[in-house]
Formats: structure tokens, sequence, C-alpha cells
């Protein structure tokens, strides 16, 4: 087979515009509704539970079901990208958790609400395998770093606008306006993004030729290429196949996988266990300074600071070296954090913190799908999600049995330590994607890692 579009090469000599600017706001506009839709369960649980609309026992339920359907919904992302498309999935997954929202916002009763936020968990659990995907085969090598902290920044905002509308609208109006607002804005996103071109990486890999120039054609006349770019260097002619997913656990790829099971496992875990219960923890010990207006705008401007700061050093230190260095930061800041007694030094440090385990959350996901093939890049990076949405499933129960036995300490001492391995991990390792073209990051023995019997693609 003649490779005559190499639309990897294409897309990375593109010069930087309006182009690859609509698609970040695109993809990251829909991160910042999954973040609005997932967020928003904590102040609608808690008026549902003062007004009897449900009880703890069914607010546990609702949560259950989420993330059960958030860690479905990642796999499933990964399986229908590879299959059908980017494009198809993307949509796919924001129309489900955009419609079920406005369906959530009428339940006739709480049993009905846990069943439909099950269903939106799928979507919401497929949103961030399509972001950091999309983001990673769209934008050129030498800005995918800045790309992706900015990305962080849109996605991240969600959780601030959550905070700030829910303290506006639910006094005044209950929860179901909520559900409204989310399912407005996602499946407005859903008709913006209608525009979004098909990955012309993916549409050459399975074999649909015509289709990957006339899109690739589109992209260069959208970034402003008016004359022919110099020739670039052909990427290897290969028969279109559909590879399996047991090819992730193959002898040339099961080193990338595992990594980035780790690495999705680690971040998740640590987000969720640092941001979610250290205020806990310092309520337990007597201190109402997690209740003040100072420390919630402390935790949520880490959000923002963090993934800003992430996209003016990224390209510049590599997602390796990068993740190396803010897991260590993250494991110190997080063992001193629990011992401060001041109020300003707990804000501080928790501002801090929250920057880190941010940064170090946007690089651990970001660097998933850029370590696997076009092939199967969003089942690897689906898979990889998937046994993070598992972890923190589980996190909660860890955390618990932690404190209960061992104390604050112990707590600590395990998510600290689970940084520190994280960081020696992909010190030893680790692939540096920094500054390297998708096709250049493949495995060297890549033929060997698909199927035995190629099977030619259908043209979907």
């Amino acid at each position: 087979m003649s490779n005559r579009v190499n639309a990897g090469a294409r897309l990375d000599r593109l010069p930087i515009g309006s182009f690859h600017t609509r698609v970040l706001w695109l993809v990251g506009l829909g991160m910042f509704f999954d973040s609005f839709d997932n967020t928003l369960s904590s102040s609608v649980l808690a008026s549902m539970l003062k007004s009897g609309w449900s009880t703890l026992q069914l607010n546990s339920i609702f949560m259950s079901a989420t993330f059960v359907g958030l860690t479905i919904g990642a796999a499933l992302a990964g399986w229908l990208s590879d299959r059908f498309g980017r494009r198809f999935a993307y949509q796919f997954n924001l129309a489900i958790f955009g419609g079920m929202a406005l369906v959530s916002a009428f339940a006739p009763s709480m049993s009905w609400l846990v069943a439909f936020r099950f269903i939106m968990g799928l979507g919401m659990g497929a949103e961030y395998v399509m972001g950091y995907g999309l983001i990673i085969e769209f934008v050129p090598p030498t800005h995918r770093g800045r790309y992706l902290g900015l990305l962080a920044l849109i996605g991240g905002s969600g959780v601030f606008v959550t905070a700030v509308v829910a303290t506006l609208v639910i006094p005044w109006l209950g929860w179901r306006p909520m559900f409204i607002i989310g399912g407005i804005g996602t499946l407005w996103v859903w008709w913006m993004r209608r525009h979004l071109p098909e990955s012309p990486r993916w549409l050459e890999r399975v074999g649909r030729n015509d289709e990957a120039e006339e899109v690739m054609q589109a992209i260069e006349r959208d970034s402003g290429v008016t004359a022919p770019l110099p020739p670039a260097p052909q990427s290897p002619a290969r028969e279109p196949h559909w590879v399996p997913l047991s090819t992730l656990f193959s002898r040339t790829v099961i080193r990338r996988t595992l990594l980035a099971i780790v690495i999705n496992v680690i971040c998740l875990f640590g987000s969720y266990s640092l941001t979610g219960w250290m205020p806990t923890f310092f309520v337990k010990q007597g201190m109402s300074v997690t209740h003040s207006l100072g420390f919630t705008a402390a935790m949520m401007a880490g959000w923002i600071a963090g993934p800003l700061f992430l996209s003016y050093i990224s390209d510049r230190i590599g997602r390796r070296t990068g993740i190396v260095m803010f897991a260590a930061l993250c494991a110190c800041l997080g063992a001193i954090y629990p011992n401060l007694t001041s109020a300003t030094a707990i804000m501080i440090c928790g501002f801090l913190l929250v920057s880190a385990v941010a940064i170090f959350l946007t690089l651990g996901l970001g660097m998933t799908p850029e370590l696997f093939p076009t092939e199967y890049r969003f089942r690897g990076g689906g898979v990889a999600q998937m046994f993070g949405r598992l972890g923190l499933i589980g996190s909660p129960f860890i955390v618990l049995g932690l404190f209960s036995r061992y104390g604050i300490t112990g707590v600590v001492l395990a998510i600290s330590g689970a940084y520190i391995f994280i960081a020696i991990l992909v010190m030893v390792a680790g692939i540096e994607t920094n500054q390297q073209s998708l096709e250049a990051l493949e495995p060297e023995e890549i033929a060997d890692a698909h199927a035995a019997i190629p099977q030619t693609l259908s043209r979907h």
C-alpha cells in the first residue's frame, strides 16, 4: 500500500494558528462541562438530603453509580474511537451525558436519578479519554505540552464555575436547574463540535486515504498553508489492520500499557485523596479553617494556576521529567500539609499542593495517549483510565482503613510513597515523549504488535 497521505508528518509541520485554537476550545469546552456535570454532585446531593428528597444511603448509591459509569465509559470510549473514528466517539459521548443531564433534571424519584446518572457517567467517563487523545493527534510536537496545559486549564475551571453557580442557583431555584445548565451547555458544545474534523491520522491508518487527504487539505487551508510545504519524511507503508485489544498486553507493548495504568491509578488516587480527604482530616483535628472562604479559594485557585504554569514549562522540561519532578513535589507537600497548624500556612501549602497535583494529573493523563500508536491509541488510554477509575472506586476504603489504623500519618505516608514510587518508575522505565512525532514514538517492532492475520477494515 502506498502511504501517499503522510498525515502525521503534515500535521506536525503545520504552523500553530486559528485551527489549533478552535480544536483546543471545542475539546476543552467538552471537558469543562464534563467537570461541571461531575462536580455538581456534591452540592446537588447536599440540597436533596436537606430537603428530604434523598437519603444518605441513596446519595451513596448515586455516587457509586457515577463511578461505575465513569469506569465503563472510559473503556468504551477507547473502543469506539479506534473502531468507528474519533469524530463519532466524541459526539456520541457528548450526546449521552448532555442528553441525560437534561433528563436527570426531571427525575421523578432518587431511584430514577441514580439510573440516569449511571448512563450519564458513561458519557462523562469518555470525555477525558477523548480530550487528551484529540489534542495529542492534532497539535504539533513542539506545542503539545503547552496545549495539554491549556486544555487542563479550561477543563479544571469547570470545578470553580460549578461551585459559584451552585452557590447562586441552588438556594433560590433548587438542584434541578444545575442539571439543566450542564445539559444545555454540553449539547451546545455537541452542536459546535459538528465542524471538528475527523483525525486524518486515524483515517489513513484504517485505509481511508481519500478521506484522509481531503481532510488534511482542508486543515492545511484552515491553517493558512497556501503553498506546498517542503517534502516531509515518509512514514513506512502499512496495510490497514484492526488491532485487537490483546495487543496492549503483547511483548512489544505491555511495558507501555503497564506504565500507563500505574500512572493513571496514582494520578487519580493521589488527586482524589489529597484534595478530597485532607480537609476532612483537618476537621477531625478540630480545625475550622477548611470551612473558610479563603481555604476554598486557595484550593480552587490551585486547579487553575497549576495547568496555567504547566502550559509555559511543559514543552521545555518534557512530560517524563515533569512527572518525576512534580510527583516528588506532591510527595513532599503532601507530607508537610497535614502537620501544619497555622491557617495561613495551611492555605498557602494547600494552594501549592493542589497546583502540583493538577500539574501531575495533566502530565500523566496527557502522556498516556502519546505512548500508543494511532491504531489503538484511544483503547490504550481508555484501558489505563479504566484502571485509574477502578482505583478511585476503592480509594475511600483504602484511605479510611489507613486513617482508622495509623491515623493521618499513615495516610500521608501511603500517598507520598505512591508518588515517590511513580517518580522512580518513570525515571527508570519511562519514555520521553517531548518534541517527538507520534509516529517516532511507536514501538520499534510494531509489526509484531499487530494481529497475526490482517483484517481489512470496513469503511464506516
